[in-house]
């Protein structure tokens, strides 16, 4: 799957100019984003994302198609979308939200959309050229997902670096 992700992302290049892309064995799927977080609070949060996923059983990902927040023609975050297995991370990711509102950190104010991330774009334009090269309904193949990991990024002008702080597994 990672291979077919990243022979699309080379399609994308001539035509995605100003991409900061997400490194080939760094593709995931985020289910929730929660900022900076004190190293004396990474207990907590660990403990409450392993009871929100502790009783889900481990799923197959279906990773097809192209696309782009917030549109395909003016794009921010260049994604490849989640097939089969889809409602699975929704729920993971409601979970996850529910949990970790007891803790305090805010909840989603949008929808989830599952999605996995392939590229940042720096500086959004209007482009239809890349809309149409989004519309590829490509499928990159199937992955098991047997773990939540609880993941710290840090982000710099080459694209993020993401250090596992902790996996959860999910029931067999």
């Amino acid at each position: 799957m990672r291979a077919r992700l990243a022979a699309a992302v080379e399609r994308l290049r001539p035509v995605a100019s100003g991409v900061v892309w997400v490194a080939r064995d760094n593709v995931h799927v985020t289910l929730k984003f929660l900022g900076s977080v004190e190293t004396a609070r990474l207990g907590d949060v660990e403990r409450a994302l392993a009871t929100a996923v502790a009783d889900h059983g481990a799923f197959d990902l279906d990773v097809r198609g192209l696309g782009a927040f917030p549109s395909n023609t003016r794009p921010r975050v260049l994604w490849a979308g989640v097939g089969a297995g889809a409602a699975d991370v929704t729920t993971l990711a409601a979970r996850t939200d529910e949990t970790l509102a007891a803790l305090g950190f805010p909840r989603e104010a949008r929808p989830f959309a599952a999605h996995v991330t392939l590229g940042r774009v720096r500086e959004p334009r209007v482009d239809p050229g890349f809309g149409q090269a989004l519309s590829a309904a490509e499928a990159f193949g199937c992955v098991r997902i047997g773990q939540v990991s609880l993941m710290r990024s840090q982000l710099s002008p080459r694209g993020a670096r993401y250090t596992v702080l902790a996996h959860l597994p999910l029931r067999d």
